[in-house]
């Protein structure tokens, strides 16, 4: 072991030592400042890690130094330059294709097991009998107690048609159950559900820009068109995080005529300055559309909101996207590794950025923030209208943003309703389909008596978490002890109560409970279908479609959306 690390560290000083002299006489040759600087701060890391591996006290481990020293370098720059060494290769992969070859299931952590939190219908997983809320207990004879989800996730993949033996413990049944699984490639479809919502308005969910995901919506818009009698087009980008940047034009090309302008790039290197423009004819310029977005569509998400936004084609819709316009190119390092460094900016049509956070200027702390109102811009659309730059997507239409109450935020955070549809789905082998289920006085009686039985079920109402803060502040203004009788009584008539809490937010926490249910009878997809059924964006979208003088008033500029309300300054 002695002997590999020092032949490890002759090799690295040789390469070291060679390296430091080309650059030396680069830099000698060219009398260029910023060449010494790194030829400089190049030597003092290496004899710095030299001395540290050495000298200190407890044996060091060079890879794990390393890698900590180039995760913090590269921290300090923005959160999507990051190092990829050989061992995260496929999960890369997989989000870049949307493809690896396993078991077809996502896992979480619970206590010191890990849990099938969903198997994907249809997968190797679901079809060899894994239910949501198994315990994975052991893989091929091997203990996975104590493991954390990205051991057991590299365990559970391998090569297609290879087969793996997994020992489960399912809740509510004594005896322990060996599953042997064959693995095989596994391909998510970017398009989880299409469908029509009513006779003439369908509808498209893109979950990620994944490889040939444009191939998916141009199938779903078809099937919808031709077969269907779609007129009208919802089309859902909410959640989505982006991906492939070629397939982000391909998927606003599917809308936009051949030739126009998708999105420019900008870098420090020409190299990375290009626009990109519709490369094909489109399948359908002129059918009604709406684009659903949110805090939780990004990059690619925002090219096609964007671009079609100002190219007019359609209406916009939800809140304002999450501001991502950084673009990444992987760049081969050595031993199979790679680096996802950041080298232009997305510049929609209209010239607005899509970046909102400029991390190149950071204030002291060394934080960043968002672009101040004062200092958004004004840009024009193809027809006229104006929209503003800033980071992100506005919508044209706001909806109103949707929040949770404590009680509903603890349910989620501690997976009580994932643990709640676990017991419920051993007792019942079947329930209504997803436009017609729903929880009824008996169910949400039994949820309530099962969260109440809970030991380790703790939650504060939002008037205690507020409490608290008053508290606060009466201490520093040394109030509190002069009232201290008065902040003791409204402690105790505001302390939490679970099952009067239960009922007042029964709606929403009635819902958390639909869904988790519906995941677990009807996966994926029957989740989508009862959404669908009490969607405000997808209510919103549907009464535009309903008056079309809006609708066009909006897209030519002579009715004022929330995109280009500043105009009324």
């Amino acid at each position: 072991m002695v002997k590999k690390k020092r032949f490890f560290l002759k090799k690295w000083l040789l390469a070291s030592l060679l390296s430091s002299v080309i650059l030396v006489g680069f830099v000698a040759a060219s009398s260029d400042r910023r060449n010494f600087e790194i030829v400089k701060n190049l030597d003092i890391f290496y004899t710095l890690f030299r001395e540290l591996n050495s000298f200190y006290v407890d044996e060091t481990n060079p890879e794990k130094l390393i890698k900590t020293g180039i995760d913090a370098m590269l921290e300090s720059l923005d959160p999507y330059t990051t190092f990829i060494p050989e061992s995260e290769m496929d999960d890369f992969k997989f989000m870049t294709t949307g493809e690896y070859a396993g078991i077809g299931a996502i896992i979480t952590k619970r206590g010191d097991y890990i849990v099938i939190s969903e198997p994907y219908e249809g997968f190797p997983a679901q079809e060899a009998g894994l239910k949501a809320g198994d315990r994975i207990l052991k893989i091929d004879g091997d203990d996975m107690k104590g493991k954390d989800v990205s051991k057991v996730s590299e365990r559970l993949k391998g090569p297609a048609s290879t087969q793996i033996k997994v020992l489960i413990e399912r809740p509510g049944k004594n005896e322990k159950l060996e599953i042997p699984i064959t693995r095989r490639v596994i391909q998510i479809n970017p398009v989880p559900y299409y469908g029509m919502l009513d006779s003439e308005t369908g509808i498209i969910i893109l979950n990620n820009f994944t490889q040939d995901c444009a191939k998916e919506v141009e199938k779903a818009f078809i099937d919808l068109k031709k077969n269907q009698g779609m007129q009208k087009l919802v089309f859902d980008l909410r959640g989505n995080p982006g991906g492939l940047l070629d397939e982000a034009v391909k998927v606003a090309n599917l809308f936009l005529p051949r030739g126009s302008e998708v999105v420019n790039t900008k870098g420090k290197v020409a190299q990375w300055d290009n626009s990109y423009r519709a490369p094909r004819e489109p399948i359908d310029t002129v059918m009604p559309m709406a684009v659903l977005i949110n805090r939780g569509s990004a990059s690619a998400s925002e090219i096609v909101a964007g671009s079609l936004q100002d190219q007019d084609r359609a209406i916009i819709i939800g809140h304002r996207s999450f501001g991502k316009g950084l673009v990444q190119t992987t760049r081969n390092l050595a031993y199979n590794s790679s680096l996802k460094v950041t080298t232009a900016k997305y510049y929609i049509p209209s010239g607005r950025c899509i970046q909102a956070v400029d991390y190149a200027n950071r204030n002291e702390d060394g934080s960043v923030g968002l672009v101040p109102d004062s200092l958004m811009k004004p840009f024009k659309t193809k027809n006229g209208r104006t929209v503003f730059d800033g980071g992100g997507i506005s919508p044209d239409i706001e909806t109103e943003q949707e929040t949770y109450s404590n009680i509903s935020m603890a349910l989620i955070m501690n997976q009580t309703t994932f643990d709640y549809a676990t017991k419920f789905s051993l007792e019942h082998n079947a329930i209504a389909t997803p436009d017609k289920f729903k929880i009824t006085d008996e169910i949400f009686t039994d949820f309530k008596e099962y969260v109440s039985g809970l030991k380790d079920f703790k939650y504060e109402s939002e008037s205690e978490s507020l409490l608290k803060k008053l508290k606060e502040t009466a201490k520093e203004e040394e109030y509190y002890e002069l009232n201290r009788k008065l902040f003791d009584d409204m402690e105790e008539h505001l302390h939490a109560n679970v099952g009067r809490d239960l009922d007042n937010f029964r709606d929403e926490v009635e819902n958390l409970v639909a869904i988790e249910l519906m995941r677990r009878y009807y996966y994926q997809k029957g989740a989508i279908l009862y959404n669908l059924q009490d969607d405000k964006e997808v209510e919103t979208a549907m009464n535009v479609f309903g008056d079309m003088s809006k609708y066009t008033g909006m897209l030519n500029g002579t009715i004022l959306t929330h995109a280009g309300d500043k105009r009324q300054n």
